[in-house]
């Protein structure tokens, strides 16, 4: 008797059956072929049937040319790292697939010459914040440290309160990153109790800068003091403060947040800060401040090795110029509006026989804002074990585990996804229950 295997068809046959030409031009020959060929090697070792390998093939194939997967987001945690932080608001999202193609990034179309980079994202990070004489865009809000070290305080003094000596996530410490990028550190004052005084005894010819570093990850309380910048831009050299999570203006619910335009109107020379957290947009370091300490860090030599690209160029200018972002709208949404919502999905949770109850929650900013500041908010309770089985669905759907309960919090979920959290959930409860 023949032995079916001698029946398995070639790469190439395979490929070119109809069903897998549309993946083909959708996700690439490479990768489809590695899927086929995967296919194929569980075909000869008798695991499949010959007839059986271009349907594998395209049960497995990925929505989208991205191994990256889309995530409901029912922590509660507005400005979560570990997905992205901010997602994108749908204007910016548009702005990205129209700068996707060739784009007039770098020139004037009036005169067909070089135009300066990103000038329109650059104009609208200008009219949101006045009292800055310039803008620079960069990276992340690390490259825009880095440079403005390189630039201004190269194998020179930088002081710095020891209270703000910080470590933030997988280990990445900014008292390295300063001295990386080629300065001396000066410490004054004490871990807990810093006074102007100390900057000001600290001050000598070999001084490049001042930098105040916002704690935006941890608190300090009890006897603690610092020095606000107004009093910092008194004592000569420029102050630097590197805000962090990005409010371009004061933010009636995160009144203790810095923000760019106070911090500019208190005297700071540069005002640093990212562009992926509060301020809702792409990953990007943000840089205003005087125009000779700009233009100085845009001439830079390494200033290119930080520059971003045309596609976060347009993300920052829509979310700048455009609606409420996301993470605007996770912090302005009514807390009753959240709990109708809590009541009606676990109502329908509950008519398809599963136990859930709305519960009130307390959000939370993440990604390095406003720490132990929390957001009343409402969530959907379920039992622990629907944790994962959520976490690693379609769409994957990622709530907090505590108290043996699954809370999924809505105030970092859309009103549209809740039909999908609801189908999420009853489809989960089919598995664990079939």
């Amino acid at each position: 008797m023949d032995d079916p295997r001698r029946q398995t068809p070639s790469v190439d046959t395979v490929l070119s059956d109809p069903a897998l030409r549309a993946a083909v031009d959708r996700l690439g020959r490479p990768f489809v072929k590695s899927l086929v060929n995967e296919v194929l090697q569980r075909v000869r070792r008798g695991e499949l049937a010959p007839r059986e390998t271009v349907e594998t093939v395209v049960s497995m194939l990925p929505p989208a040319p991205t191994r990256l997967r889309p995530v409901i987001n029912a922590t509660g945690v507005v400005v979560h790292t570990n997905l992205g932080r901010a997602p994108l608001s749908p204007a910016a999202r548009e702005a990205i697939l129209r700068a996707a193609g060739y784009t007039d990034v770098e020139l004037d179309l009036a005169t067909g010459k070089r135009a300066r980079r990103g000038a329109a994202a650059l104009a609208a990070l200008r009219a949101a914040v006045p009292r800055a004489e310039a803008v620079h865009v960069v990276n992340n809000n690390a490259a825009a440290l880095a440079l403005v070290v390189m630039a201004l305080a190269a194998g020179r003094e930088i002081l710095i309160s020891r209270g703000e000596f910080i470590e933030i996530g997988d280990g990445f410490r900014i008292p390295e990153l300063l001295t990386a990028a080629g300065a001396r550190l000066r410490e004054v004052g004490t871990t807990n109790r810093t006074r102007q005084e100390d900057y000001a005894a600290a001050i000598g010819p070999d001084t490049a800068l001042i930098l105040k570093l916002h704690p935006s990850n941890f608190l300090q309380t009890g006897f603690t003091s610092s020095v606000p910048v107004a009093a910092l831009a008194t004592l000569g050299p420029p102050v630097v403060y590197d805000i962090g999570s990005g409010l371009l203006r004061r933010e009636p619910t995160l009144p203790n947040e810095p923000d760019v335009t106070s911090a500019l109107r208190d005297g700071a020379a540069l005002v640093t800060a990212s562009g992926d957290k509060l301020l809702g947009g792409p990953q990007a370091g943000l840089i205003f401040g005087r125009a000779a300490l700009v233009e100085k860090l845009r001439r830079h030599p390494l200033a290119r090795a930080f520059r971003v690209d045309k596609l976060t160029l347009a993300a920052l200018e829509a979310t700048v110029s455009g609606p409420r972002p996301p993470v605007g709208q996770a912090l302005d949404v009514d807390v009753a509006s959240l709990r109708s919502r809590a009541e009606r999905i676990a109502t329908l949770l509950r008519q398809a026989g599963i136990a859930a109850e709305a519960v009130a929650s307390q959000a939370m900013i993440g990604g390095g804002g406003a720490p132990g500041v929390p957001l009343d908010s409402a969530a959907v309770a379920l039992s622990e074990r629907y944790a994962r089985p959520l976490r690693i669905a379609d769409p994957a759907v990622l709530g907090r585990v505590h108290g043996g309960q699954c809370l999924l919090d809505l105030r970092t979920v859309t009103p549209e996804e809740d039909s999908m959290i609801i189908d999420a959930v009853r489809a989960v409860h089919a598995q664990l229950n079939g």
